[in-house]
């Protein structure tokens, strides 16, 4: 917004003054916020900081030592840079203790060699510096306007991310807690070279502020998140090389607010009838309704929940939400409908909606002579020729919950499901049948399930990160090396037999394991939360 010392130099107002630097050349890129005409030697106490002072030297003192504090005490209060007219007070050059003394101090030190109008400098630079905050106050309208707007239509953080690279002319990232990328806008550059490596390098940008910029990186950053929720980050990765202005800052952190506003008000596209079995299987889970509510509500669309034994189902599609989550929300919908008519082909009553965490659930109700294995069976077989009518390979997951016998238990059986589901998508083995039940959920499962959750990032980060950032810097696999241990059981020879190493060598990492946790692996507590997190840690990483 501000001009440099070196853009008023070339101002034509004072070009006709023959400027020369004799000193401080290293300074001008110092920004210029006003220009102050003074001939007292005192000035300094009079300054706020980025002026550029003009003088004809006439009242400055003659001595060196009160030449150099004179410059000392520009520097020190932040002055941009010190002209002095030639002419009145010194004829041909300057002294040269106040060169030698705007030197040290890297205070850009500049004569004019022919009179000029001091009273017009300071206008056109004034008139540029309210210019350029007119410009900028333009361009931040037009950046609250688009965000506004697309805030209004409920834009995927992929248009957001798209939005905010279009803007900037830089490649952006929205990343999670965990430095995993949700999505990004390579702004015409090579995808790979942005992405490879990216956990690694982001772990190495750290800001002090919800909205930073690193200087190494060349990154601006700010936090994502609404009502003290943070969930993400989101990135300008190659910004200029100094420290952005403030429309960039206002750029970032426009396009994260809509980004946080966008996941609380997320769109629904689905049928009214899917919507509102939506809502019924949210009011459950969430006990935003009662009991009461949701039996006649579902009475209301044809659907008996009283008195009957209900069984909680979720579908996952097959790969999960992966690198298409934020762009699945509309396959979800369509694979819900499928499922509805699946359901109505097996004359099935059940409340079938897309839920928010990337699945599709059910509530089957079972009349007393329904066979509860026989109907989910059915149910999978049918799902799966109308999902996949080729016959290849199924398109989605399947887990059930445990039956139960009142709707006041139905959030159980749902929940159930969701972490057998879980659970199954981490399984080595496929299991033999048509859909997963409680035996097959394990630890990895329930990690899995709250992988998204901020809570479990943070447990992984303080649990693991010095040695995650160790690694990051070092080049080493000392993440590994402490996997290998606790996998085998803390036994040390069969670690090292497992990690192909010499044990002398890898009791050596494992003792740098130690040190750089600030812990002891002889303690089994310390070990378990350690393993937790090495499991938690995977199922973040998915």
């Amino acid at each position: 917004m501000f001009p440099t010392v070196e853009q008023v130099l070339e101002l034509d107002v004072v070009r006709h003054g023959n400027p020369r630097v004799v000193a401080g050349a290293a300074g001008l890129g110092h920004p210029v916020r006003w220009v102050h005409i003074s001939e007292l030697a005192d000035i300094a106490g009079m300054l706020h900081g980025g002026e550029l002072v003009l003088s004809t030297g006439v009242m400055l003192p003659a001595d060196k030592e009160s030449l150099a504090r004179y410059i000392d005490d520009l520097a020190d209060v932040g002055a941009a840079g010190l002209v002095v007219e030639l002419g009145r007070r010194y004829a041909d050059e300057l002294p040269k203790a106040l060169v030698r003394a705007a030197e040290r101090r890297g205070l850009p030190l500049v004569e004019l060699r022919t009179e000029v109008r001091f009273v017009a400098v300071t206008g056109a630079v004034h008139e540029h510096v309210v210019n350029a905050q007119l410009t900028e106050l333009r361009a931040s309208e037009s950046v609250h306007q688009i965000f506004n707007e697309l805030s209004v239509e409920g834009a995927e953080p992929e248009e957001v991310v798209r939005e905010v690279a279009r803007l900037a002319g830089a490649p952006v990232v929205l990343e999670n807690l965990s430095h995993q990328v949700l999505a990004f806008d390579a702004a015409g550059q090579d995808p790979r070279g942005l992405l490879d490596g990216w956990e690694r390098r982001s772990r190495g940008v750290r800001v002090a502020a919800r909205t930073g910029y690193d200087g190494r990186s060349g990154w601006l950053v700010t936090t994502v998140g609404a009502r003290g929720q943070d969930w993400g980050r989101l990135v300008v990765a190659g910004t200029p090389a100094r420290e952005p202005s403030s429309h960039w800052t206002v750029l970032v952190e426009r396009g994260a607010a809509t980004l946080a506003l966008n996941r609380l008000l997320e769109r629904d596209r689905e049928s009214l009838e899917r919507q509102t079995h939506r809502t019924l299987l949210s009011g459950i889970l969430t006990h935003a309704l009662t009991v009461s509510e949701v039996a006649l509500r579902a009475r209301a669309l044809g659907v008996q929940l009283e008195g009957r034994r209900l069984v909680g189902v979720m579908l996952r599609l097959r790969g999960g939400p992966g690198s298409a989550a934020l762009e699945a929300q509309a396959r979800l919908r369509d694979f819900a409908e499928t499922a509805a008519a699946a359901a109505r082909e097996r004359a099935l009553t059940s409340l079938i909606g897309a839920l928010d965490d990337g699945g599709v659930g059910l509530l089957v109700s079972l009349g007393p002579a329904d066979d509860e294995h026989a109907a989910l069976e059915g149910f999978a077989a049918a799902l799966d020729r109308l999902a996949e009518p080729s016959g290849e390979q199924p398109a989605f997951l399947m887990a059930a919950g445990s039956s139960v016998g009142s709707l006041r238990d139905a959030r159980r059986t749902l929940l159930e499901a969701a972490q057998v589901a879980d659970a199954a998508s981490h399984a080595r083995e496929r299991k033999a049948g048509t859909y997963y039940r409680l035996p097959d959920v394990r630890l990895r499962g329930l990690l899995h399930l709250l992988r998204d959750d901020a809570r479990l990032q943070t447990y992984v980060e303080r649990e693991l990160g010095p040695l995650l950032a160790y690694d990051a810097e070092n080049g080493t696999d000392l993440v590994r090396i402490l996997s290998v241990y606790l996998t085998s059981g803390r036994n040390k020879s069969a670690a090292a037999d497992a990690a192909h190493m010499s044990r002398p060598s890898f009791y050596d990492r494992l003792h740098r394991v130690e040190r750089i946790l600030g812990t002891d692996l002889d303690q089994v507590e310390s070990c378990l939360s350690l393993h937790v997190a090495l499991l938690a840690l995977q199922a973040v990483r998915g």
